[in-house]
């Protein structure tokens, strides 16, 4: 049987979010079979608790935000991401602050966090959401269309296009796929940061946005060039981060994906819409699980799903 998975032990760590600016605690807890990934705002007076849900994401300005009786809890995608690259099933995350800290901008202290506190198996049989029809979102015309599928397929790949009209992202691979059951999550996509441009930041900042935006944790940009000392971390990193954020959205559907993700300047506002999409046609999806875990896709079997 294809188990599910918790964590053995509770991770935390400090950081501050990237939107708000402020200080944020966060930490990972082990959960039991079943219950899914579940958002915790442990500063309010009772907590409130807010599972991953497709359904529950409502701000989706720059960011992915899940929202419940008043309680918001923005910026999970990149943990999100993380916790479906390892495979985790089932966690609680305990957060002080209206936000996921957003670290160094990319998975992969997440990624080392969950490690951390390792991964345990539960016996109860992994369910995932395997699509069976196409299901297509689109928004705009022309030059400023945007659009992004699911479709049928045995594993778990995801294919991003993009489209900048800048020197620095014109000069990188723009249109990059990564196959789960050839490529670890780890190594292909946990790094790439999320990225933006100086000549945005005051507008952002007057919106309540990006108010904790650094060059620690973001790759930034002027008109023409990147302007971190260090450069990007790899050549195709603007659209692995693009694959990054795409996995974490599509994992706050609260089960892993049987399908092929394709997407061109998609983002987290669409990734939503087509996740709504799926759930409204039950003929486009079923739930299934692996009695026998060599039945299962190869994306869902290398070893903690990411070495």
């Amino acid at each position: 049987m294809l188990k599910q998975r918790t964590l053995k032990k509770i991770a935390s760590t400090v950081g501050i979010g990237l939107h708000s600016g402020t200080k944020v605690q966060l930490a990972l807890r082990p959960a039991a079979a079943d219950t899914g990934i579940v958002f915790r705002r442990v500063d309010l007076d009772p907590p409130v608790e807010i599972p991953a849900s497709a359904l529950a994401v409502g701000d989706t300005r720059m960011a992915s935000t899940v929202e419940r009786d008043g309680a918001r809890i923005a910026t999970v995608e990149h943990l999100m991401s993380a916790l479906a690259g390892l495979g985790i099933d089932n966690c609680y995350v305990d957060v002080d602050a209206p936000e996921i800290p957003i670290m160094d901008g990319s998975a992969a202290s997440f990624v080392f966090l969950l490690q951390s506190a390792g991964i345990e198996e539960q016996n109860a049989p992994k369910r995932f959401v395997r699509v069976r029809q196409t299901v297509e979102v689109r928004e705009g015309e022309g030059t400023q269309l945007k659009w992004a599928r699911l479709s049928p397929h045995f594993g778990f790949k995801l294919r991003f296009s993009i489209a900048f009209d800048h020197p620095a992202i014109d000069a990188t691979e723009q249109d990059v796929e990564v196959d789960l059951a050839r490529e670890p999550y780890v190594s292909s996509v946990a790094r790439a940061r999320t990225f933006g441009f100086v000549n945005e930041v005051e507008a952002l900042r007057a919106a309540g946005l990006a108010l904790g935006g650094n060059f620690e944790n973001a790759i930034v940009m002027d008109e023409y060039r990147v302007l971190n000392t260090d450069g990007l971390r790899s050549g195709d990193e603007f659209a692995k981060h693009k694959i990054l954020d795409a996995i974490g959205d599509l994992y706050l559907l609260g089960r892993p994906l049987i399908a092929a993700y394709t997407a061109h300047k998609s983002g987290h506002a669409l990734n939503n819409r087509l996740l709504r999409a799926l759930l409204a046609d039950e003929s486009a999806y079923d739930v299934v699980t692996f009695d026998d875990e060599r039945q299962a896709p190869a994306a869902f079997l290398r070893p903690a799903f990411a070495a």
